[in-house]
């Protein structure tokens, strides 16, 4: 090769190798001081699009993981809540069998009921204070807990129960059913606990807030006839009188329209008219020509006070003048609607045996509820051993993608130092070179 003065030929290839040996020792350095093989996008663009996708896999599936411990926890809470309600009910099975026997007297019994309302008390009471996280466990709602890979998610849910005393030692009440088996007549009325159920037809459409008040003479003809405001528990049912109807399908609808005002809804057909609220001591349900009635907790409360609205035995009276509507009692009698749950109580024998039959099923309803949510519990360990799982071995993906072969880089940290010291040691020569060509001109 030609010596020149223009152009230093080996020293640009010596900063060019150097440059390139400077680089693999910064990429080597960066490496074994972060632990990571890619520390930016340019280091490998399709690994770090992998590894980030796994790791938000990895992040979901933790914080899954905790959503299930989470949940076991609240049912854990729940389930020892129950256990201690189990160990309520059996000594409320000892205090019935006691006062179910001839030999004890009226006073005994008194000290009997005494406690078993103690009883009755506590799991009220476990079931509205018992919270988790500072939300009420037994809420009848279902907790749902929700798992998620970042990718794909599922739920499962955690049916919860309404605890209540009223609820578990209740008497073994049945439903009312209305049922048609006629035309119904405008101011044919339903009387269901406080609240009484007026039928319109069309022409008093929306007059549910008033009623007429008619005066007469001596003669017995209409003198006066004026209009006065209705009672809070006073609802108008539309009539469906639509001719191209059959009577059934008027019946049906007039029938869904006294549901709906009952449930505080939309009826079908036409929409009756009342203020919307729901009737606090029952909900109706329609199956063509009838209605089922049933008890609420309000209704259970009301019967459980015998307020003016229930019977001598605690049911919420129904009541009908329609020649058109039969009212009838599932379990025989006529003109009330078992408040279930009315109460059970020891003051004589046979109550006594009928709150013990109570008290048994109260005690199996709460077996089966543990064992609901024993059943649930052992599904989100399950869950959450496998979430485990997939995050180990997520993780080690991530890492083979991710984490910088270190002995590796030791020994290339090796190579690049000493290319790194010769390239310097190479410029260094490269540069004087050139000034050999000066022994030439002397």
């Amino acid at each position: 090769m030609a010596i020149s003065l223009l152009n230093n030929i080996a020293s640009l290839e010596a900063q060019n190798q150097l440059q390139s040996t400077q680089s693999k020792l910064q990429s080597t350095l960066f490496q074994l001081s972060s632990g990571s093989r890619i520390n930016s996008g340019a280091d490998d663009a399709a690994g770090l699009a992998i590894a980030n996708g796994l790791q938000a896999n990895i992040t979901a599936l933790t914080q899954s993981s905790q959503n299930a411990n989470t949940g076991v926890g609240a049912l854990q809470v729940a389930d020892g809540a129950l256990a201690q309600v189990t160990t309520l009910l059996n000594r409320a099975v000892t205090l019935a069998t006691e006062s179910a026997t001839g030999t004890v007297g009226s006073g005994q019994r008194g000290a009997l009921q005494a406690e078993y309302s103690q009883i009755q008390t506590e799991i009220q009471s476990i079931g509205s204070t018992t919270s988790y996280n500072g939300s009420q466990v037994f809420n009848n709602a279902a907790a749902s807990i929700f798992l998620s890979d970042g990718t794909n998610s599922s739920t499962i849910q955690a049916n919860q129960i309404n605890l209540t005393s009223a609820g578990l030692l209740q008497s073994s009440g049945q439903s009312a059913t209305l049922s048609a088996s006629g035309a119904i007549s405008a101011n044919d009325t339903v009387t269901v606990g406080n609240t009484v159920y007026t039928f319109v037809d069309a022409s008093n459409k929306g007059a549910a807030a008033t009623s007429a008040i008619s005066v007469a003479d001596a003669s017995g003809a209409t003198k006066e006839t004026s209009t006065a405001a209705k009672g809070a528990g006073a609802v108008d049912v539309l009539i469906d009188s639509n001719s191209t109807e059959s009577q059934q399908t008027q019946i049906q609808n007039t029938l869904a329209n006294l549901a709906a005002a009952i449930n505080g809804g939309t009826g079908a057909g036409v929409v009756y008219q009342s203020g919307g609220n729901a009737n606090p001591e029952a909900t109706a349900a329609t199956n063509g020509t009838t209605v089922s009635l049933t008890a609420t907790a309000a209704g259970i409360a009301l019967g459980a006070s015998n307020g003016n609205a229930t019977d001598a035995n605690g049911n919420v009276s129904v009541a009908t003048t329609s020649a058109g509507l039969g009212l009838l009692g599932l379990d025989g009698s006529t003109g009330m609607l078992s408040s279930a749950g009315a109460g059970t109580d020891l003051s004589t024998a046979s109550d006594a045996q009928a709150a013990l039959a109570a008290i048994n099923t109260a005690i199996a309803t709460v077996a089966s509820d543990r064992g609901n949510i024993g059943a649930v519990i052992n599904r989100l360990q399950a869950a959450s051993n496998v979430e485990g799982v997939q995050v180990q071995n997520l993780t080690s993906a991530e890492d083979s993608i991710m984490a910088a072969n270190i002995p590796q880089q030791v020994t290339n940290l090796s190579e690049y130092s000493i290319l790194n010291q010769s390239g310097i040691s190479a410029l260094a020569q490269a540069n004087s070179a050139q000034q050999s060509i000066l022994k030439l001109l002397q």
